[in-house]
């Protein structure tokens, strides 16, 4: 007999070290994505970033360029802050922080994104451990695009029920 205490785990998730993803909240309905567990901030090429504020609050419009699947686009979110990142060569760079809905596989949650110059990148995005932690995944090295295709999201109630588990 189990007691109402316990609690069957779910498998965890195993994902590649490259996914195809969907950012809904900035109107990108696939892209590939480069999963970096060496990397803690996950990151999105966009350029022309521009800070302003809406009814009191701060926000960011900024310029996603065509790029691996992409299309082009301008998109205002609001901003979270700013956060000193390390680049690729290792240098602070200060950089706009955004929160979206990232949709991996079936399972959806929201991240925190910094906006960079990723023009020299092979991908667009960049999903750094934050990102994944406390989600039950895994990443396989050695395997890409094992989570298939990105399952649209169903309704404003699941996304604040994803939020809350995290919580």
């Amino acid at each position: 007999m189990t007691s109402p205490r316990t609690s069957v785990k779910k498998s965890p998730m195993i994902i590649g070290w490259r996914e195809k993803i969907a950012l809904p909240d900035l109107g990108i309905p696939l892209v590939q994505a480069k999963i970096d567990t060496g990397a803690r901030s996950s990151a999105i090429h966009a350029t022309h970033i521009r800070p302003f504020e809406r009814d009191g609050r701060d926000w960011v419009r900024f310029h996603i360029p065509h790029a691996s699947g992409l299309r082009a686009r301008d998109v205002e979110a609001p901003l979270l802050g700013e956060r000193s990142v390390k680049n690729t060569s290792g240098e602070p760079q200060d950089r706009m922080v955004i929160e979206t809905l990232l949709v991996l596989g079936n399972r959806h949650w929201h991240i925190e994104v910094t906006l960079a110059d990723r023009a020299n990148m092979a991908m667009p995005i960049i999903l750094g451990r934050t990102a994944i932690r406390r989600r039950r995944i895994l990443v396989d090295a050695g395997r890409s695009f094992l989570a298939g295709a990105p399952v649209p999201t169903l309704s404003k109630n699941t996304q604040e029920q994803d939020r809350k588990e995290v919580q």
